[in-house]
């Protein structure tokens, strides 16, 4: 694959052609909020929050799903995107319901972390306060729609890594949740291996463990590398 040289932030850079922005940027040390993203899975660009500038396209591109080119001029963090970053993030809060103080993921949380380091410390937007349902139907652990950002970690997880296809999305816009077994409980599913793998990637307090209270719930998303590698390696056999 050939190289090419593009520029990020004013400095000259090299990346392989095809190569997705998000890699090169953070390569460079350059830090690009994502929720959505996860090493090992699939790129979605749903979040939106890594959105860059790129020279002579109007449209703001998502360094997750854009592939570098050469003569790209890029830029991370105008004042334009520092903004635009914002917005959603108080989009998200607004759209469900995220009282840190009384969640399990207080504290280690990716969007309570995303949302502090961009500086959100109010939302401007109405509450939606859908009040959506919990399912606690799974003998080890729960859903609250409440807290879902819709990032499709726990899909892609589900469907490209466990094989076991439980998770979807119905629904659309503010309407849209996620459901198991085409909208069974989750405790019915028949797919469901009960894995874990979905509770461990998933970034906010939808997803958790059964038992856990206030800031109890920490999650280790950096486990999906190390079993890609391992599968990849073929550390493990029957």
């Amino acid at each position: 694959m050939p190289v090419v040289t593009l520029t990020i932030n004013d400095e000259l850079v090299s990346a392989l052609d095809g190569e997705l922005l998000l890699k090169v940027i953070r390569e460079q040390g350059v830090k690009l909020p994502t929720l959505c993203h996860l090493d090992g899975l699939s790129e979605r660009g749903g979040c939106r929050l890594c959105m860059v500038e790129v020279e002579g396209i109007h449209r703001l591109q998502s360094a997750c799903t854009t592939a570098a080119r050469e003569g790209m001029v890029v830029r991370t963090h105008t004042d334009r995107l520092v903004s635009y970053r914002k917005m959603i993030l108080e989009l998200l809060f607004a759209e469900r319901n995220h009282v840190c103080a009384v969640c399990v993921m207080n504290r280690h949380c990716e969007l309570q972390d995303v949302a502090a380091k961009a500086g959100v410390d109010h939302v401007r937007y109405d509450y939606l306060a859908t009040g959506l349902p919990m399912d606690t139907s799974h003998e080890r652990f729960g859903l609250d729609q409440n807290r879902c950002i819709l990032c499709g970690r726990c899909q892609r997880v589900c469907d490209e890594v466990e094989g076991a296809h439980t998770w979807d999305v119905m629904g659309r816009g503010a309407g849209s949740r996620v459901i198991t077994d085409l909208n069974h409980p989750w405790g019915e599913s028949r797919s469901c291996t009960s894995c874990g793998k979905c509770v461990q990637v998933c970034p906010t307090g939808a997803l958790f463990n059964k038992g856990v209270t206030v800031s109890e719930m920490e999650k280790e998303p950096e486990f999906l590398t190390r079993i890609l590698e391992g599968r990849e390696k073929k550390q493990w056999s029957r």
